[in-house]
């Protein structure tokens, strides 16, 4: 038994079907095995022959398997609608085939080279996004509005894109999607219905100070874990995209500091930032520092471990702690940071504040000085709202 379910299996792995066989006995039957994509297994498809008249079974079995096969090898399947076949074609052969698109358009001059350049780098941060955030997509159905709408969040909090930026891959989406629908692996362009941002939209407030404790009060005894990630937004002013690549290795109690590694950090430059009071105490009462220094502070479940967190898991935290306590939309995550930048520079000054956030200038959050080699001091005895 064991052997067959064996032999079944890696079949399915290669043809995703096995041959038609007939079946004599007391009872006629043709049979095979066909993979039906709503159980993610192989299934068994039988055409009895008892009906016919017992010098008759043999012919009409010869012919059937002779069908059958015929139709399995040019990639029928009995388990899946003919309209709907295509939509089971793997996510891994629709991108191939998008990609060959592209080139073969690129080559020919149906689209400009910079365009196909262009749809092949957000194509890769798509693919990046849905291979960083964990989401199971395995046939091009699942490609689907959902998936979009969280990729396009992600692109402005977690990637800090501006609205400019997430709009065009709103368009690119759009140009896909109707590529899709063209070859009908998908219906309808459901990227349509996606409104564009405005982009002088304000999409992201700073956090009121009372809004501020009231977060303290609630993750601190319901998500402690959480209550952390939202202490280093807010302390540290680290962005959540290099937040999840921290190891605890990069964390200096002795020099009361966090180290972002140049291949972590936006700007591709190793930089230094006071690890707080307030901060470090949390830390050691969580028992951060019993976990190896290759670790990462935020790991699968939040917590430190050797599983990187996914990408998009502090906003998808964020927003139930958010509901919970009935906050508006325009808090995000990122909002941490510019509280903090905003309490920081009221207390300690706006040239503090700027270092802190790594920020060449206190008005344009883009450029950035060179790390300041010593952390400031007063930054580490700072006592914040959260």
């Amino acid at each position: 038994m064991y052997t067959s379910a064996k032999k079944l299996l890696s079949v399915r792995d290669i043809v995703g079907y096995t041959l038609p066989r007939l079946h004599t006995g007391k009872h006629w039957y043709v049979d095979f095995y066909a993979y039906d994509p709503i159980i993610d297994g192989l299934r068994r498809k039988k055409y009895m022959l008892d009906g016919y008249k017992l010098k008759e079974r043999k012919h009409i079995a010869t012919v059937l398997i002779t069908n059958l096969t015929q139709q399995l090898t040019a990639g029928w399947n009995p388990f899946v609608n003919n309209d709907k076949a295509r939509s089971y074609t793997t996510w891994e052969a629709v991108v191939k085939r998008y990609t060959d698109y592209l080139k073969v358009a690129e080559k020919k001059s149906m689209i400009k080279s910079k365009t196909a350049t262009d749809y092949r780098s957000r194509l890769a941060v798509l693919l990046s996004y849905i291979d960083e955030a964990k989401t199971c997509i395995k046939y091009v159905h699942q490609f689907d509005r959902l998936l979009v709408i969280d990729f396009l969040d992600y692109i402005v909090f977690d990637k800090e894109r501006s609205a400019t930026t997430r709009n065009n891959y709103r368009t690119w989406l759009s140009t896909f999607a109707t590529w899709l629908v063209d070859r009908q692996y998908i219906t309808e362009n459901f990227v349509e219905s996606i409104k564009m941002m405005k982009e002088t939209e304000k999409f992201r407030d700073s956090i009121k100070p009372e809004d501020l404790r009231r977060l303290k009060e609630y993750t601190k005894e319901k998500r402690p874990a959480f209550y952390l990630a939202c202490l280093m937004e807010y302390y540290t002013f680290i962005r959540p995209e290099e937040l999840r690549h921290i190891k605890i290795g990069d964390i200096s109690i002795k020099e009361q500091c966090i180290t972002i590694p140049a291949e972590v950090a936006k700007n591709g430059k190793e930089q230094a930032v006071a690890l707080n009071d307030t901060l470090l105490k949390v830390m050691i009462e969580q028992g951060v520092f019993s976990h190896p220094s290759q670790d990462y502070l935020f790991g699968k479940h939040i917590r430190p471990g050797s599983e990187q967190i996914a990408v998009n898991r502090f906003r998808q935290e964020w927003v139930r702690v958010r509901k919970a306590l009935c906050f508006p939309d325009t808090y995000q995550f990122y909002s941490l940071k510019d509280s903090g930048i905003r309490d920081l520079a009221n207390a300690e000054g706006i040239v503090v504040a700027r270092d802190q956030a790594r920020h060449s200038d206190i008005s344009v959050t883009n450029r950035y000085l060179k790390s300041p080699k010593v952390a400031h001091e007063s930054t580490k005895h700072f006592v914040g709202d959260l």
